[in-house]
């Protein structure tokens, strides 16, 4: 039986869409679904004991049929919350309509036997939270930069003068407004004579600037490793920020010792692919110097000079007959 890849993703998502136009070239066959569509659309029953030990049936979507024992590999990308389904309903009903899909629905595409996951959700949930990250990159050996997780004025003001000068970024981006759209808060430098007790209200991430004279973004995918240096023609702290179209991207080398702890990294995550960010910093005669700064367990890639070979190297690992032992689901 020729493996079945099943991409668990939203309608709209152009990156997913390059991995499947890949793997149909292949001929390798292909499922998508996003989970929130569950109701007339998508519909489902799995089962399990009575001499079935691993979760098996069918998943039937509006377009095909799926039968989940011929799953071999998910690719996990940016599916609808199932909230998003349940908008409609009162308070108490949305919640426990979403909670009875995350649980059941998402529970079975979670726990099928022998199933290679680039990412599994759980791994990339708990990769997702930045102290994790640093405190893991630290233990690897990488450089970080000083780092403060605060809600006290006072500390934040301590910190501050121990550096000639601090940012301040948040640990995830801005959920949805009432129009619908995501907004965005960059990383960017603060002032600690504007620190009041307003920081009481919730956590901070406060780290030392780092000088840095470029950025690096790091894609690895399996063993496959694709590097590029980003520039901003404005020196930005955030290149985020700014127009993409506008970044200067340059092939980058990943020295040696780095590209072994991205893989250690990965692999005690138990995640098969992630988008790291570095600092680089150059001073005249002395190597460049590499400064980690995070790790996105489900980034983007798609606007990258090497988006072509990412995308094979995707294909490469979902569509191969074995999968690595921590390409699995997590154990709890």
């Amino acid at each position: 039986m020729p493996p079945l890849v099943l991409v668990v993703t939203s309608l709209e998502d152009v990156t997913a869409d390059l991995v499947i136009t890949a793997l149909n070239e292949r001929e390798v066959a292909v499922a998508r679904v996003d989970p929130a569509d569950i109701g007339p659309d998508l519909t489902f029953g799995a089962r399990i004991g009575a001499g079935a030990l691993v979760w098996g049936g069918l998943l039937r979507t509006a377009s095909r049929e799926v039968e989940l024992g011929e799953v071999a590999a998910v690719y996990y990308r940016r599916p609808t919350p199932y909230s998003a389904r349940f908008a409609h309903l009162p308070a108490q009903q949305r919640d426990f309509a979403t909670a009875e899909s995350r649980h059941g629905l998402g529970g079975v595409l979670h726990n099928l036997h022998g199933v290679r996951y680039v990412n599994h959700p759980a791994a990339v949930s708990r990769a997702d939270f930045k102290p994790a990250q640093l405190r893991r990159f630290a233990e690897l050996g990488l450089t970080i930069p000083a780092t403060l997780v605060t809600n006290d004025a006072e500390q934040a003001r301590q910190f501050a003068a121990e550096h000639d000068r601090i940012i301040y970024k948040p640990f995830r981006g801005l959920p949805a407004g009432d129009d619908g759209h995501a907004g965005a808060i960059w990383a960017q430098r603060v002032d600690p004579e504007t620190f009041d007790d307003s920081l009481t209200v919730m956590p901070h991430l406060f780290q030392a600037e780092i000088p840095k004279t470029s950025d690096a973004r790091v894609t690895v995918v399996g063993r496959q490793v694709f590097a590029s240096r980003v520039e901003a023609l404005d020196g930005a702290l955030d290149w985020r920020r700014g127009d993409w179209n506008k970044l200067i991207h340059t092939p980058v080398s990943v020295p040696a010792p780095i590209e072994a702890a991205l893989h250690s990294y990965l692999a005690s995550f138990g995640l098969a692919f992630g988008c790291f960010d570095f600092a680089l910093t150059s001073d005249e005669g002395l190597p460049e110097s590499w400064t980690a700064i995070e790790c996105n367990p489900n980034g983007q890639w798609g606007w990258l000079p090497e988006a072509p070979a990412i995308t094979e190297a995707f294909a490469d690992i979902l569509s191969r007959e074995q999968a690595a032992p921590h390409d699995h689901a997590p154990r709890p």
